[in-house]
C-alpha cells in the first residue's frame, strides 16, 4: 500500500536541490519586499515572487493529484483479461520501481520478470540516482541494456513500461529499445506504455519541466519505427496517457 502523499513527497525528495533553490529565492524576495525602501525594487520583487512561486505550487498540486489523489496506482485502468492464467509479463523501469509489487498482485498467476535499463553513463538524470539510493530494487530485478534484452523471441505475453521509457533521451536508442520489446512479445502480445506527454496540459502544469517529456508525435514516430501499432490510447488523467501497443502485423 502506498503511504499518504508518497508521490509528491518523493518528487520533492528526489529533486530537492531545485526546490531548495526555489524556496531560497522566494524567501529572498519576501525579505527584499519587507525591508527594502526603494519602491522600484519592491515592485520588481512583487512581480518576480508569483512568477517563481506559482509555477512550483501548481506543479506540486498537479503531482499530488496524479500520484496521490487519482486512482492511477490502483491500476483499475488496466484490463487484466488474457493474463488470468499462467503467462509471462515483464515490467521495465529506469532505476526506480514503484509498480512491480502492484503488478505482482494484479497478475498472481503470471511469472513477473523485472528489468532495469538504468545506465548512469547514458541516463544522467540526478533524481534517478537519488531514487535508487532511497528505494531498493524489486527482488530479482535484472539489469539490462536498452539495445538487447535477455529474453527469447516471442516469449512474453505483456510488457509494461510505466513512466520509464522517456528516460531514454537518445532517439535511436529509444527506437532500438522498442524494437527489442516488439521482438520479445508473442504474436498476440501487448505492450503498455504510460507517460506524461509534452502537451498543453503538462506545459501548464510543469512549465519548463514538461520539456523532459516527449511529444505524442515523437512517441508515434518511435512506435512506427519499431513496427508497433497503437491498439488503444487512454487518458488516465488529464496529464497521463497510456498507449496499448501490439505488433503492426507486418512481421512474420
Amino acid at each position: 500500500m502506498r503511504r499518504p502523499f508518497q508521490g509528491v513527497r518523493n518528487i520533492i525528495r528526489f529533486n530537492w536541490p531545485f526546490y531548495a533553490l526555489s524556496l531560497s529565492i522566494v524567501f529572498a524576495l519576501l525579505i527584499f519586499i519587507c525591508f527594502t525602501e526603494d519602491a522600484v525594487f519592491v515592485v520588481a520583487a512583487k512581480v518576480l515572487l508569483p512568477l517563481v512561486a506559482v509555477p512550483i505550487l501548481v506543479s506540486l498540486m498537479v503531482s499530488l493529484y496524479v500520484y496521490d489523489l487519482s486512482r492511477f496506482y490502483n491500476f483499475d485502468w488496466l484490463d487484466s483479461r488474457g493474463t488470468e492464467g499462467p503467462g509471462r509479463i515483464v515490467n521495465i523501469n529506469a532505476g526506480f520501481d514503484e509498480t512491480s509489487e502492484i503488478l505482482e498482485r494484479k497478475f498472481p498467476a503470471c511469472e513477473l520478470i523485472v528489468l532495469d535499463f538504468y545506465d548512469s553513463k547514458r541516463h544522467t538524470e540526478p533524481s534517478i540516482a537519488r531514487a535508487r539510493r532511497a528505494y531498493p530494487p524489486f527482488a530479482e530485478t535484472r539489469t539490462v541494456s536498452t539495445h538487447r534484452l535477455p529474453l527469447t523471441d516471442g516469449s512474453i505475453d505483456k510488457v509494461f513500461a510505466i513512466m520509464s521509457a522517456h528516460e531514454i533521451r537518445d532517439h535511436d536508442e529509444r527506437i532500438a529499445f522498442f524494437e527489442e520489446l516488439e521482438r520479445i512479445i508473442t504474436r498476440d502480445g501487448k505492450i503498455v506504455v504510460v507517460e506524461h506527454l509534452r502537451d498543453g496540459a503538462n506545459l501548464l502544469a510543469y512549465n519548463i519541466g514538461a520539456f523532459h517529456f516527449l511529444t505524442r508525435a515523437v512517441w508515434q514516430e518511435t512506435f512506427d519505427a519499431a513496427k508497433l501499432k497503437i491498439e488503444k490510447e487512454k487518458k488516465l488523467t488529464l496529464f497521463v496517457t497510456a498507449f496499448f501497443l501490439k505488433r503492426d502485423g507486418t512481421q512474420p
